[in-house]
């Protein structure tokens, strides 16, 4: 290994020595206050390092990891996901009945499995990073224990998720035999040097979907996602929802990418019948729900629809779109799910949408930002979420994707209902107090606001001046080229 291959590997080096500098804090008994302000300064390096190494990059790092624009761009996505979900899981954990400090080196080792994701260029490194983001899930989900949702989302996503570990690794074992690598470029020379997909290929991809799939909540692998949600902790759940997703999209959009399955219609068949009916079947899921977190979880499934629809072309704009739609989507998340975290009383979760009501009456700056994600997620008009649904539709129409351009188009009009459902039980007349102040460090109050206003503003800021994000992302990317 080469110093600057070295040098570009320097921000993974920082997120996994994370985890250890936590462990020894731990042995030496500090208290969580010590550990969350620790962690958030050494999130705060792996960014220093990233702008650090952006002068050697791409370097490819035979023969499992490549570290490029691309990688960089999605790898600084999580930590920024990371930072704010960290942030606030200090009021969330400080008020539980677990020890808050171990939760801390599952997020750092998660966050270590989704970034390597980002920059994988092999099927082992693409299993390591993938079991490494989810064994650490495993524990994230049950981490309160004591409660029965809690024990029953996380046996949940254990069972399903070996179950889809297996499918990978048989999908990948077919891919091998057909082409005898697990190197994403040798496999897409010998595929171009056969000149078109072979039966046993196309039976490993789809095999490998199932995993896909279940890691990203597209139907029909979507069924755990609700429950999931709703029973795993409220910063886990929007771990899950970003940093998670985020990892498996990258590596998923590389691998086609780099095999340009966008070529092959039987691929893009199959991905074209999954984004129609993830949005179908998202948006009605989600229609009658009471839970906010549920809800959050159906149009999840839906959000993700949308995104391969933008993934469909497989040309420049369509992997600029899917980027920016997958940036909104992950700041428009964390602001919804910050909301819950701060309203959450330290027995249960804020999740009952009765508890919302007339919320704005009670807690009006709370309302306001809930408001703003609710309609971001609508893709209403001056928020981010509306310029990344015009992005998406602009790629499915370049490509002439007409039937997930217009499904997408119908499904949107459907959550519109349950997005302003939700808006108009916070303004509704009957206020509901949900609890009162928390006397808890005013440090951390403080900047959870602020954190939530950040993200108000972004959400605001990339709506009115799109061109500022699309360009940075344009400039990432030219960086593999």
């Amino acid at each position: 290994m080469t110093e600057q291959q070295l040098m570009a590997l320097l921000p993974f080096m920082v997120l996994a020595a994370a985890s250890i500098v936590i462990i020894l804090l731990i042995a030496f008994r500090q208290g969580h206050t010590v550990i969350q302000v620790t962690g958030f300064l050494l999130m705060c390096l792996v960014i220093f390092a990233m702008w650090y190494v952006r002068g050697v990059l791409p370097q490819t790092i035979a023969p499992l990891l490549i570290v490029d624009g691309f990688g960089a761009l999605f790898t600084g996505l999580i930590v920024f996901c990371v930072l704010v979900v960290g942030l606030f899981s200090y009021i969330y954990f400080e008020e539980r009945e677990e020890n808050p400090r171990e939760y801390y080196i599952l997020i750092f080792l998660s966050t270590l499995g989704a970034a390597i994701l980002t920059i994988s260029r092999h099927f082992m490194s693409f299993f390591i990073g993938l079991e490494l983001l989810s064994i650490s899930l495993y524990a994230l989900i049950a981490y309160l224990r004591t409660r029965n949702n809690a024990i029953e989302a996380g046996i949940k996503y254990l069972v399903l998720a070996a179950l889809t570990s297996a499918f990978l690794l048989f999908g990948m074992a077919l891919i091998y035999m057909e082409t005898g690598s697990m190197d994403f470029a040798v496999i897409a020379q010998r595929l171009n040097a056969a000149g078109k997909s072979s039966a046993l290929f196309l039976t490993g991809f789809g095999v490998m979907m199932v995993a896909v799939g279940f890691k990203l909540a597209l139907v029909p692998f979507h069924l755990w996602a609700a429950d999931v949600y709703q029973g795993a902790p409220s910063p886990v759940a929007s771990f899950i929802a970003t940093v998670s997703k985020v990892g498996v999209f990258a590596v998923f959009l590389r691998f086609c990418q780099e095999l340009h399955l966008q070529n092959n219609s039987a691929v893009m068949m199959l991905i074209s019948a999954v984004a129609i009916l993830s949005m179908i079947s998202g948006n009605i899921l989600a229609l009658r729900q009471q839970n906010l977190k549920r809800l959050l979880a159906y149009s999840s499934i839906a959000h993700f629809g949308y995104l391969l629809v933008a993934f469909l072309p497989g040309n420049n704009t369509g992997v600029e779109a899917a980027v920016f739609y997958l940036t909104a989507y992950a700041i428009t998340i964390l602001a919804a799910f910050g909301i819950i975290i701060l309203l959450s009383p330290g027995e249960k979760d804020a999740d009952s949408l009765s508890m919302y009501r007339g919320l704005f009456w009670d807690k009006p700056f709370m309302a306001i930002v809930l408001t703003v994600a609710l309609l971001s997620l609508a893709g209403i008009p001056l928020t981010a979420g509306f310029i990344g649904k015009f992005y998406v539709l602009t790629a499915g129409v370049e490509q002439r994707a007409w039937l997930p351009v217009i499904v997408l188009v119908i499904t949107s009009v459907i959550g519109l209902y349950y997005y302003l459902r939700i808006i108009s039980t916070i303004f509704a007349d009957s206020p509901v107090t949900i609890q009162k102040e928390r006397s808890l460090n005013q440090f951390f109050y403080t900047a959870s606001y602020a954190a939530l206003v950040v993200l108000t503003l972004l959400l605001f800021g990339i709506g009115v001046m799109p061109a500022v994000i699309i360009q940075g992302i344009k400039q990432f990317l030219v960086i593999d080229r």
